[in-house]
């Protein structure tokens, strides 16, 4: 195992700047905040509250993606970054296909990844489009040769959410449980975005624990070979169960690629939600949240006070049986499903200590 660690001199040039003018703005922030980014310079020592990377084998998207780290400085100073305005101020999520046996706890699992998306980018509106069926994106769709499961081309899809993109979006993202592929040569992708568009259709198909199980229900009958444009294949396939795991995990990934969509790449310096990740136990290393240097990208796009976003967060991942008993109490007609949070445990532990250091008295 590989241990990425750099000087506290190099972590503070990436998060405030060698630019005056840029120092200027860091200036800006408070006192509590800036006691809670510059923890990031004492990463990997006892008690700290941000982590290094770790690179467990050369699969690692580090290892297999070199990339220049970029710090703060390279952020503000992209051409093709994009920034919310008061015109395009709305992310935007767009369901394809089933997410579910039960309808009702469908619509409540996008329901938690919408409010949760709402809390992560605090200060802009997340909002939901009506679901569509697959039949109704018209897209190319196979059988893996390989794995025997259904998937739907990504190009398709993300021509489709063009045309479907709101005039007052800032981006629109697609989320499916039908796994993906870009093109013929390529077995599958997790996702596909289009910066410059703003947009990007990513699946959770492959977070299903039974995913690479040889007895994993969406695997098809090797025979079957459904012809393009017979949509009824997709008609009462599988889905995942909706699970704890499965709703961190998916989580993790829409925001991970919504915060591409400003502009943040890749992140090299810290643990941190932002990291590249090629197969899944790379992604479940990653934790749920930004490092300090992605934080100071996010909060300068959107402008929101860092405090009142992790109580947000904080507040999503506990909300509790009370609230499941008053609405269970005033409808007896419409099932509500508690949310599974018991994966978020050491991410709620996390926001809690963040709060304790930006509340603390120096």
């Amino acid at each position: 195992m590989k241990v990425i660690q750099y000087t506290p001199e190099k972590l503070q040039t990436a998060l405030v700047s060698n630019s005056e003018y840029l120092t200027k703005v860091y200036s800006k922030y408070t006192k509590e905040e800036k006691r809670l980014l510059e923890e990031g310079f004492h990463a990997g020592q006892p008690g700290s509250l941000f982590q290094l990377i770790t690179v467990h084998s050369d699969s690692d998207w580090i290892l297999a993606h070199p990339e220049e780290p970029e710090d703060f400085e390279a952020f503000y100073r992209k051409p093709y970054r994009k920034t919310p305005n008061e015109s395009q101020s709305t992310i935007y999520i767009q369901t394809i296909g089933s997410f579910g046996e039960v309808a009702a706890q469908t619509d409540q699992y996008v329901e938690w990844l919408r409010d949760y998306c709402q809390a992560f980018f605090y200060g802009l509106s997340v909002k939901l489009l009506p679901a569509v069926a697959v039949s109704e994106t018209k897209c190319s769709f196979r059988v893996n040769s390989n794995s025997y499961n259904l998937q739907i081309l990504t190009g398709d899809l993300l021509q489709f959410l063009k045309k479907r993109k709101p005039k007052d979006a800032f981006c629109i993202v697609g989320i499916t449980m039908i796994d993906l592929y870009p093109k013929d040569s390529w077995n599958f992708v997790f996702g596909q975005a289009s910066l410059t568009e703003g947009m990007g259709v990513f699946s959770f198909a492959r977070y299903d624990d039974n995913f690479y199980k040889r007895s994993y229900a969406g695997r098809l009958k090797k025979h079957l070979q459904p012809r393009q444009e017979d949509y009824s294949v997709f008609d009462g396939y599988y889905t995942p169960p909706i699970t704890s795991t499965l709703l961190l995990r998916s989580c993790k990934t829409m925001t991970h690629e919504i915060g591409h969509m400003f502009g943040i790449s890749h992140c090299q310096w810290l643990s941190c939600v932002m990291q590249g990740s090629n197969h899944l136990d790379e992604s479940d290393r990653r934790p749920l949240d930004f490092c300090p240097i992605c934080l100071r990208k996010l909060q300068f796009a959107i402008g929101f006070n860092i405090a009142e976003r992790y109580k947000a967060l904080l507040h999503w991942m506990d909300e509790d049986q009370t609230q499941t008993s008053v609405k269970a109490s005033a409808s007896h007609t419409d099932p509500h499903f508690t949310k599974p949070t018991e994966a978020f445990h050491a991410s709620k532990l996390w926001v809690c200590r963040c709060l304790e250091i930006m509340e603390k008295d120096q």
